[in-house]
């Protein structure tokens, strides 16, 4: 009868449990946040319609990528910013609820912007990003 050793079990254990503590779960999509400057009226959902912006003044345009077609338009995701060109550039635990409330095509103003996913309200640029970052985007982590 085959009996496996006590301490063999131990030691594989010793090696798995920090093996899964050091996986990362990551539960949304990952791309880049541009900024997105006034004025923002009229948006592509809304028109000039004042009351589509939040009171909390975190919105955002959507790109091409995440637009479809207008359904975008009123949709909320939550946004973390996760890295940049820079140091320290986010502002870290800061997660922000956005509401996309306009379409950012090719047309974006800002070339390095153009494969942005989504473009940050100013005040929501400014809430996960720190204030030193002079990068016309960051790394983003978001879900709908």
């Amino acid at each position: 009868m085959y009996r496996s050793q006590p301490c063999l079990q131990g030691l594989s254990l010793i090696f798995l449990i920090p093996l899964f503590f050091n996986f990362h779960t990551s539960y949304g999509d990952v791309g880049t946040a541009a900024l997105y400057s006034p004025p923002y009226l009229p948006t592509a959902c809304y028109g000039s319609n004042t009351s589509q912006f939040p009171s909390s003044k975190f919105f955002a345009a959507a790109s091409h990528g995440i637009w479809d077609e207008g359904a975008a338009c009123g949709r909320q995701y939550f946004v973390r910013c996760i890295s940049d060109l820079t140091l320290d550039a986010c502002n870290q635990n800061h997660s922000i609820q956005i509401t996309i409330v306009d379409h950012m095509g090719q047309e974006a103003s800002v070339p390095s912007a153009y494969n942005a996913t989504m473009f940050l309200s100013v005040t929501a640029f400014g809430t996960i990003a720190n204030s030193s970052t002079t990068s016309p985007h960051i790394n983003i982590e978001f879900q709908q």
